[in-house]
């Protein structure tokens, strides 16, 4: 099919599901996008089937039973279009913390610069997030400096969520024994996209805090994060091969 494909995961997304995708596909290099809603209560995927009239060959939607976690959304978004043989394959949030006008950055550093994984990085040029208290700008930074103390990966934006891989990496990641669900996820997939030695470049770019809708962090996702980071490694280091 095209050549790039944007999963979007929802849960209560409808004041900004329609704007992000008129966003998208405003930009000058024309991408598909991928919904994956999860039974959203407000009426979310209601609204991306009235979009998929007007976007007929570009605009996809995945409707899930429940909310299941970001990870597993994303592994759906991923066999999708695995099956589908799109070359490039991101991950964003539909509430414009990501910035639609950096995905032709992140595919450049992939079909151009050589990156098998382009991760949408707030921290390799300082501390790019706006409208963010202190206090979860010192967590997020320290929770990345955590992870690389753990995990030994030179990466400055380890729980990134705006990231554009190659094809090829995720086909080459067991998809199927990927564990976390949560933010922790977005740890695991650079952990093993590094393990195999695909290379990473990060982009700067600026993250803004969602102005419309409700975020989804929680207890347990920082949780999963903190402890399970350590779990991660030593399964790497003592099941390597299966990891």
């Amino acid at each position: 099919m095209g050549n790039g494909i944007i999963i979007i995961p929802t849960f209560n997304e409808i004041e900004n599901i329609e704007r992000i995708v008129r966003n998208v596909f405003s930009q000058r290099r024309k991408f598909h996008v991928l919904v994956v809603d999860d039974n959203s209560p407000d009426g979310t995927a209601t609204r991306v089937r009235t979009l998929m009239a007007e976007f007929p060959e570009t605009l996809f939607l995945e409707e899930r039973l429940g909310k299941q976690g970001l990870g597993t959304a994303y592994i759906h978004g991923f066999k999708w279009a695995l099956k589908r043989d799109y070359d490039f394959i991101f991950e964003m949030d539909a509430d414009f913390s990501h910035n639609p006008n950096d995905l032709i950055r992140l595919y450049n550093a992939c079909k151009r610069d050589g990156a098998d994984v382009a991760i949408g990085s707030r921290y390799i040029t300082g501390v790019n997030v706006i409208n963010w208290p202190m206090n979860r700008v010192l967590m997020s930074w320290l929770a990345s400096r955590y992870v690389r103390f753990i995990t030994g990966m030179d990466i400055q934006d380890t729980t990134a969520g705006y990231v554009c891989y190659k094809s090829e990496v995720l086909r080459a990641i067991n998809l199927e024994r990927i564990q976390f669900v949560g933010y922790a996820f977005q740890i695991e997939m650079k952990f093993k996209s590094h393990l195999k030695g695909f290379k990473i470049i990060e982009v700067p770019v600026i993250f803004t805090d969602r102005t419309r809708g409700t975020s989804k962090m929680s207890g347990s996702i920082i949780s999963e994060a903190v402890f399970g980071v350590i779990k991660m490694k030593l399964k790497s280091l003592f099941n390597r091969k299966k990891f």
